[in-house]
């Protein structure tokens, strides 16, 4: 399967979550709110100071709850970019952010092309349906290079780990230590590798500030 259309299959799939689901934790694959705002906590942790505005790239933004999430803990966001590939999520996140003050602009689209300072993914790159481990982990790494080439300061993002002790054929697995290691020889010294919370998954956190 190409990635082509596997992106089709996600987008079809998180178009019927939401139609079953709503704007809930379930239509972007999450179990729970508090399972979803875990995995905003760790993503977030790559910002320290709370005392500036930022400029956010969301890759996979969903309904826009990360943005949310950030107005709730006081993190001051001064321009949000939401990238998503399915319209009807983009729909529901204008809807939920029209009374966040920030410049928020929403795009219908698999690649990035918006400076910011930090960029957030969560959850984007665990389904992959047919296609295999080599050609997700390709699509994933290109991604990577993009989001990297569009963060100033830093980004992160996280994957469902390959310590686990059942697998679902649809999904992708990613070695923690492969990914740390490729993080820290091609974006930054400065990389995290948080396993250590209560989820099948792990969180990688890359700072490019000196």
């Amino acid at each position: 399967m190409t990635i082509k259309k596997t992106l089709n299959n996600i987008q079809k799939l998180y178009n019927n979550n939401l139609n079953n689901f709503g704007d809930s934790s379930k239509a972007v694959g999450w179990n729970t709110e508090e399972c979803q705002n875990l995995r905003f906590q760790k993503l977030t942790s790559i910002i320290n100071n709370t005392d500036y505005s930022y400029s956010i790239n969301d890759y996979g933004c969903g309904y826009g709850e990360h943005l949310k999430y950030l107005e709730k803990n006081k993190i001051k966001v001064n321009y949000y970019n939401g990238y998503d590939i399915s319209n009807p999520m983009l729909s529901q996140a204008k809807k939920n952010l029209s009374n966040i003050k920030s410049n928020i602009k929403l795009f219908n689209s698999s690649k990035i092309h918006t400076k910011a300072d930090y960029t957030f993914v969560s959850g984007t790159f665990n389904v992959r349906f047919d296609n295999d481990d080599l050609s997700w982990e390709k699509f994933i790494k290109k991604s990577l290079t993009e989001i990297n080439d569009h963060s100033s300061k830093g980004f992160s993002f996280n994957l469902l780990s390959t310590y686990v002790d059942y697998k679902d054929s649809n999904l992708f697995y990613g070695d923690p230590c492969f990914w740390f290691d490729y993080c820290k020889n091609n974006f930054s010294t400065k990389v995290n590798l948080l396993h250590d919370y209560p989820l099948y998954e792990w969180t990688i956190i890359v700072k490019k500030e000196k």
